[in-house]
């Protein structure tokens, strides 16, 4: 994310039209739940820094630049959000898949999933016996 929260002023000292640089983060929010986690968490902290330079600046900012960083930022908040709600619904997808595949194998195999219940029993407690 390429965002710049100057003061409002160009290096001459002239008014800058807009607070916010060109966003790499908008371009790929169609990316969906394809996005990983370290990549959401990385946007995250990208957000954050963008956030805190928007607060130091903001008192030199006039009420248009603000409403402007503002609107990005929201905007790029929302991506996010659903970026996170995509990678939800895949670990549910997931997650229920692992459930079905676990139940078929249980119906098609009763004893041996008996037998690996019980191993499995066997050594959790031999496990917290020790401690």
């Amino acid at each position: 994310m390429d965002t710049n929260y100057s003061s409002g002023l160009s290096d001459d000292g002239s008014k800058i039209g807009s607070t916010a640089g060109a966003g790499t983060y908008d371009d790929d929010a169609g990316i969906g739940s394809r996005q990983s986690g370290s990549s959401l968490r990385e946007e995250l902290a990208n957000l954050k820094s963008d956030l805190d330079a928007l607060m130091a600046h903001a008192s030199t900012l006039t009420d248009r630049e603000l409403g402007e960083a503002r609107d990005k930022m929201m905007s790029k908040f929302s991506s996010m959000q659903n970026t996170a709600k995509g990678m939800a619904a895949e670990a549910s997808r997931q997650f229920t898949h692992g459930v079905d595949v676990t139940s078929d194998y249980v119906k098609e195999k009763p004893l041996q999933s008996v037998a690996v219940a019980a191993g499995v029993g066997l050594l959790l407690g031999a496990v917290l016996r020790r401690h």
